[in-house]
């Protein structure tokens, strides 16, 4: 910090701030202690205006640096729970997945727009950029939608249609050929055996694969387009106006799914065994943004605006009831639990909240409304391992 020359008249001024701030801030800054010196008395008794000006405007500058260093220091104070981990990656990039091996939770890959593939060793605390050359032989600019790992096994999916898959923990990776008459975009993969994955378009097919992708078995009869034109009179409300796609779609631990359309007018669930996705009738006055599965089995609702609603009871429900939440009116988009107890919601303009009881009460993390990007997803791999997507490549980790 430059050093600053003040007359003795206004050095008492300084130095009485500098006390008391300097323990506030001492923890986050280093600070130069500013170095006093008299002026050589003049044949005037009194300073002169521009002396005077000049002088007061030096004592501003300097509080008003001090000032910005204490928020700085409570700002970081404040983001207690979470950390920013800043990654190597162009502005713009909107993170989309995260997953680590399971046998070595330090090892992990998150992926993103614009053909963004990281790597970690370490945990989350540094990541790099990963290189797929079987992703990188054709000129496209992929959107790598989701990636999931069951031991050593890996699969990753994007748009335009791409599917990758590692036998050794993501050290080399290949790239599975795909029918062209898949029908939409691939949004979702589950690893969920030996050489076995499940994969979902966002037009409501999902396929098996049991031999490492080279076959796969569709697990639904139709697509959600075919299933509405022939329930279009049952009382779905919206049902046709529907655009034919999903806007979200999320699998529970058992393997049944709950997805949204794509107008957020009403919701669609699919159990294993069923032939057709089910619609139902949204149970709110606004738009579904998004749905999910709590800890316990039941399910979480947002709504347009900052609405967030749960299911009474668990499974598959049309029965829901609202939770007072700290929004400040922008929409809320993930939830994600790291237990039955507590759980994270993330959403626009750096939104974070928090709830230890089950998501009855819902308490705003402050510190993250200094975070200037939008939340998308939070995604917890153990008790102990979390993280938050966003876009502009913001990650922020768990600390716990």
């Amino acid at each position: 910090m430059a050093t600053l020359q003040l007359t003795d008249s206004n050095a008492l001024l300084l130095q009485s701030f500098l006390g008391s701030s300097m323990k506030t801030s001492n923890r986050h800054f280093r600070i130069s202690q500013a170095r006093f010196v008299p002026k050589a008395s003049s044949s005037s008794s009194s300073l002169s205006r521009r002396q005077f000006v000049a002088e007061t405007a030096a004592i501003s500058i300097s509080l008003a640096s001090l000032i910005g260093f204490q928020q700085a220091a409570k700002s970081d104070e404040g983001l207690s729970e979470w950390e920013r981990v800043y990654l190597p990656i162009d502005p713009g990039v909107v993170l989309l997945d995260i997953a680590f091996v399971p046998d070595d939770t330090s090892h992990g890959f998150l992926l993103g727009t614009r053909q963004t593939i990281m790597e970690t060793k370490d945990g989350g605390n540094t990541w790099f950029p990963r290189s797929i050359p079987s992703a990188e032989d054709e000129d496209f600019n992929y959107r790598f939608n989701s990636i999931s790992f069951k031991g050593k096994e890996g699969w990753i999916v994007g748009k335009p249609a791409i599917l990758l898959y590692t036998s050794d923990a993501g050290e080399s990776w290949e790239r599975i050929p795909l029918s062209s008459q898949l029908p939409g975009d691939i949004v979702y993969i589950k690893a969920t055996g030996e050489k076995s994955a499940e994969m979902v378009t966002d037009e409501g097919a999902i396929y098996i694969t049991s031999n490492r992708g080279y076959n796969w078995r569709a697990a639904v009869q139709e697509t959600v387009s075919a299933t509405l034109n022939r329930t279009v009179s049952s009382g779905i409300s919206g049902a046709s106006y529907y655009t034919g796609t999903f806007n979200t779609v999320n699998r529970s631990p058992d393997g049944s799914y709950v997805a949204v359309s794509s107008r957020g007018n009403f919701y669609l669930t699919w159990e294993p065994g069923q032939p057709y996705w089910q619609p139902h009738n949204r149970a709110v006055a606004r738009r579904i943004q998004n749905m999910g599965w709590r800890a316990d089995g039941g399910l979480w609702l947002l709504a347009r605006g900052g609405g967030l609603y749960l299911s009474k009871g668990t499974g598959i429900t049309e029965d829901f009831e609202e939770v007072p939440v700290q929004s400040r009116g922008f929409g809320i988009l993930d939830v994600g639990y790291r237990s039955k107890e507590e759980a994270w919601a993330a959403g626009g303009s750096g939104i974070l909240l928090r709830t230890t009881n089950g998501g009855k009460t819902w308490t705003r993390d402050k510190a993250a409304d200094n975070i200037a990007a939008n939340l998308y997803s939070v995604k917890f791999i153990n008790d102990n391992k979390g993280f938050v997507l966003g876009n502009d490549g913001v990650l922020l980790r768990y600390l716990g």
